[in-house]
């Protein structure tokens, strides 16, 4: 067996992993990053399926890249790394009929107009809804982003709110996605808005809670908009690889961890299906699905046996299947200012969007299912040839039925939504492909299932609830071992900041303090998990 060593070993090449390697390889320390695909970037990852067009495989539209502080640290844009803005940020056309969307742009004052032009005073309470956003933002996305306890970003919203207005906000974090609208606006069209935005995770939206994804990511994009890579979403991998390679970190793909070796209740090595072993000194980064940690990377007696059984109520997220589209021209969309918008919430009103959960919940195959579309060549001229689209849409399948038949049927459900809203879109398209979550996992293997966000955002598995009751941090039960992927807090979404907490909890350790740390992390871990 070929063995080597280095401080640090990172399993996993998803951006999470690419960003844990940048930050370790900061500190001075030997990096050396395990990929099992042939190339780096997980879920964040384009190609050219029709000569021409440039398509993204897995996401596309980065608010949270955007607004976070873990990648705008890394300075990616001097590693190439170009944003591209669509005209608008995203439109939601209530009906097939052409009724007139709701649409978000970045200018917040245009936004507000055409709310209050479907029904007046939203203009007005929504440009409240932003300047709230405006004050609360640094110190919520601190919160968010930060190991458990959280401490700077609870302090820096109490400086801001006050006792009274905090806990104001935290009600209106919890409120179902159908009430927060309610509470907030009068028309259906601000209400879209929030409702469509939920959809982004798998929160029923009258579940308590849900309201806070939408609100989240309408803020999101009315401050930061909905960017996506200029040139395909690769070019964001690329950007983040060339970063962790000038830090120092050696990055090798087609290298399928096997096991992690644990020697003294300690993770000390990695070894490969290709037979390599490569002795960690200082941590291992898991940027792997939970599942994958647990029950096949390490060996069963370094797992205790609470955190088995804790993973065996584990919940994943619905599943996935998209379609991606090379079209011969734009949309011919009935519904005014759907043309403009990068992203497109299609196929259901306030309504629609609560009975499309329900078949979801009740593991009905949704006979006419919500989508999530994509305008890319809108949104980035360089993605198709002139005059042309490049597009892609996607939608859930109920949990237990992810089959080839299933999903197949949702696709041509899918496309009959997609013609509904554009009569004569089904004659513009030259290549189709779809992705079933078979072809999903099999791309990624963190995408179980076709679970795209690492296991269900609903609350009872998110903070400290994820992926499993704990401590809400990246430290695990083995020492040395750090789970650094979106199956930790949190959570889903192209942010950085799992991979980010990992590599600073294994600077953490590694540090001054190092031994006194991993003492109390190790007897709070064994509170919750037992030994």
């Amino acid at each position: 067996m070929q063995q080597t060593q280095a401080d640090a070993v990172v399993v996993g090449g998803g951006h999470h992993g690419l960003v844990a390697a940048a930050i370790l390889a900061d500190a001075g320390w030997d990096v050396v990053l395990l990929e099992a695909e042939p190339e780096l970037g997980g879920a964040v990852r384009s190609a050219e399926l029709h000569p021409g067009f440039v398509t993204d495989r897995f996401s596309a539209f980065y608010p949270l890249a955007a607004a976070s502080p873990v990648l705008r640290a890394l300075e990616l844009e001097e590693h190439g790394l170009r944003w591209a803005h669509a005209p608008a940020v995203l439109a939601h056309p209530p009906r097939p009929d052409g009724a007139e969307a709701a649409v978000l742009h970045r200018d917040a004052e245009r936004t507000a107009a055409g709310l209050d032009a479907h029904h007046p005073g939203d203009g007005q309470a929504w440009l409240e809804l932003c300047r709230q956003w405006q004050r609360i933002e640094p110190g919520l996305l601190r919160t968010l982003f930060t190991a458990f306890p959280p401490v700077r970003g609870p302090a820096e919203l109490m400086r801001v709110l006050g006792v009274a207005d905090a806990l104001r906000l935290l009600r209106f974090a919890l409120l179902p996605a159908a009430r927060m609208g309610e509470e907030l606006f009068g028309g259906q069209a601000a209400r879209l808005l929030l409702a469509g935005n939920t959809a982004h995770a798998d929160v029923p939206p009258n579940a308590p809670g849900s309201g806070v994804f939408g609100w989240l990511l309408a803020m999101l994009g009315q401050q930061h908009g909905f960017p996506t890579p200029v040139g395909g979403t690769g070019r964001l991998t690329a950007a983040l690889a060339s970063r962790a390679e000038a830090a120092g970190a050696r990055l090798l793909t087609g290298e399928r961890v096997e096991r992690i070796v644990v020697r003294g209740g300690r993770a000390v090595a990695v070894e490969t299906a290709g037979g390599a072993r490569i002795a960690a000194r200082r941590a291992v980064i898991a940027d792997v699905s939970a599942h994958a940690l647990y029950t096949r990377l390490l060996p069963r007696d370094a797992v205790p046996a609470r955190l088995l059984d804790d993973l065996g109520r584990f919940v994943w997220d619905t599943p996935v299947v998209k379609i991606d589209w090379a079209l011969s021209e734009p949309i011919p969309w009935r519904a005014k200012g759907v043309a403009e918008a990068g992203t497109v919430h299609l196929g259901a009103d306030l309504d629609g969007l609560v009975r499309w959960s329900a078949d979801l919940e009740t593991g009905a195959l949704p006979d006419s299912p919500f989508l999530l579309l994509g305008q890319m060549t809108t949104t980035d001229p360089q993605r198709s040839p002139a005059g042309t689209e490049s597009a892609w849409a996607y939608s859930h399948l109920p949990r237990g039925i992810a089959d080839r038949v299933a999903a197949d049927e949702l696709a041509e459900r899918m496309e009959a939504v997609v013609e509904a809203h554009a009569p004569g879109f089904r004659e513009r398209v030259l290549f189709r492909s779809v992705q079933r979550p078979s072809d999903l996992e099999g791309a990624d293997a963190n995408l179980v299932g076709g679970a795209v966000n690492g296991g269900t955002a609903q609350l009872f598995q998110q903070l400290v609830f994820r992926p499993v009751p704990g401590l809400g941090r990246p430290e695990t039960p083995v020492e040395r071992l750090y789970l650094g992927s979106a199956a930790a807090h949190p959570g889903g979404g192209v942010h950085g900041v799992c991979g980010f907490l990992a590599a600073r909890a294994a600077l953490g350790e590694n540090g001054r303090l190092g031994p006194v740390r991993r003492r109390v992390t190790s007897a709070a871990l064994a509170l919750v998990h037992g030994r």
